[in-house]
């Protein structure tokens, strides 16, 4: 399942992204989610919950989807 995430902003970091796209409950989450879980960005394993999301990045949550980034 792909779902496009608009934002308003230069960019969201990756602990944002999965607030919002309720994945995790808390941005307190974030941390151990990212650390017991396997999140790809752009293809490429990631664990950093302030990484850096613009337009066109893709984050793919295993069980929960792909995000595409997309500006406003």
């Amino acid at each position: 399942m792909e779902k496009e995430v608009l934002i308003t902003t230069p960019y969201i970091t990756l602990a944002q992204l999965l607030k919002m796209e309720d994945v995790i409950a808390s941005g307190g989450q974030a941390k151990w989610y990212l650390r017991e879980k396997t999140v790809y960005y752009n293809d490429e394993p990631e664990n950093r919950r302030g990484k850096k999301l613009y337009d066109g990045d893709a984050v793919r949550v295993p069980d929960f989807g792909t995000f595409l980034i997309k500006s406003k």
